[in-house]
């Protein structure tokens, strides 16, 4: 018995660290590409609609020809276009606005305006009914917001267009989850919209992009190297799958703010536009520690509901998350 314990934590810990590396590694190869001038390809949109592309073949190859994945059945025309394809969008627009974020802002800087996000996801959840206000979230909320400012004041080659469009993936992404807990959770539903992804990508790189990439001619995208970023991220989202069925809530928050670290630092070694100051760092540990007083609260608002309750929504909550969706 002990054996298998001592087993399962070495298991347990891997995945962590592979959720890691694999999270830290794709950020660091999207923005390589974007942003390479050996590659020349700086199309987000087009980047992002690849990896959705690659995912959606993949997933169809896993569920309808090797069966390994199940499907949700009983999807209705009403659900799907009530709850597919808003969270689509909204998941579509986030990652669209995200990546274009690498192409005017450092990584590091990119990380810290994203320690913002429980305040957008909070305050969009109060507008919606979903949250309650009090004292000690609203202190919560500020030291979070003083702390992205603090960062912001310290950064040496801010882009506010980049800024825009960074706050614009925070926003897209707080609304994909108030979208989550009204139209999924409540509902007991499984989603996997990465189909609905690709196509919420695809319409607007019509219009963006294609232009672009047909007057611009061939650039230096081995075909190699495509279909290894795109297996990264599918490999990305199966370390989600696995990091969240085989661990605690509490555990993959704290796996998240250890990669959120792991990215600023790294980033300050392997990119020549990342300058971090102490002012930087200073001001996004303070965010961090909001954040991190933020998951408590939340994990210890959860567990004092009716036990019942609780494990209703562990449950719908784990097979939300276990869902393959793409992550950035």
């Amino acid at each position: 018995m002990a054996d298998l314990k001592k087993k399962d934590g070495i298991l347990t810990y891997a995945y962590l660290l592979l959720y890691i590396a694999l999270s830290s590694g794709q950020i660091f190869f999207n923005k390589w590409v974007l942003s390479s001038k050996e590659i020349n390809f700086p199309y987000p949109l087009g980047l992002t609609l690849l990896h959705m592309i690659f995912s959606s073949v993949v997933c169809f190859v896993l569920t309808k020809i090797l069966k390994i994945m199940k499907v949700e059945e009983g999807m209705t025309p009403e659900i799907y276009a009530t709850s597919v394809v808003p969270i689509g969008a909204m998941f579509a627009m986030t990652l669209w606005l995200g990546n274009t974020a690498y192409l005017y802002i450092s990584v590091a800087f990119a990380q810290m305006l994203k320690a913002i996000m429980p305040v957008a996801v909070f305050v969009l959840g109060v507008a919606a009914g979903l949250e309650v206000m009090s004292y000690r979230m609203l202190l919560i909320m500020s030291v979070i917001s003083l702390g992205v400012l603090v960062a912001s004041y310290g950064e040496i080659n801010i882009n506010w267009v980049g800024v825009v469009y960074q706050m614009g993936g925070v926003v897209g992404e707080a609304l994909r989850l108030i979208f989550m807990e009204i139209f999924v959770k409540r509902k007991g539903l499984k989603l996997n919209p990465i189909s609905v992804i690709a196509l919420c990508l695809f319409l607007p790189w019509i219009f963006l992009e294609k232009s672009k990439m047909d007057d611009h001619g061939p650039w230096n995208f081995p075909p190699v190297l495509l279909i290894l970023n795109c297996l990264c991220t599918f490999a990305l989202n199966l370390s989600v799958f696995l990091v969240i069925t085989h661990t605690s809530a509490l555990t993959i928050r704290v796996a998240g703010v250890v990669k959120d670290w792991v990215v600023v630092l790294l980033s300050a070694i392997l990119f020549a536009d990342t300058k971090l100051t102490i002012i930087n760092l200073c001001g996004y540990g303070i965010a961090i520690a909001g954040v991190a007083a933020y998951n408590n609260f939340k994990l210890k608002k959860e567990a004092s509901r009716d036990p019942s309750d609780a494990s209703d929504h562990d449950e719908s909550s784990q097979r939300q998350q276990s869902q393959l969706l793409p992550t950035r």
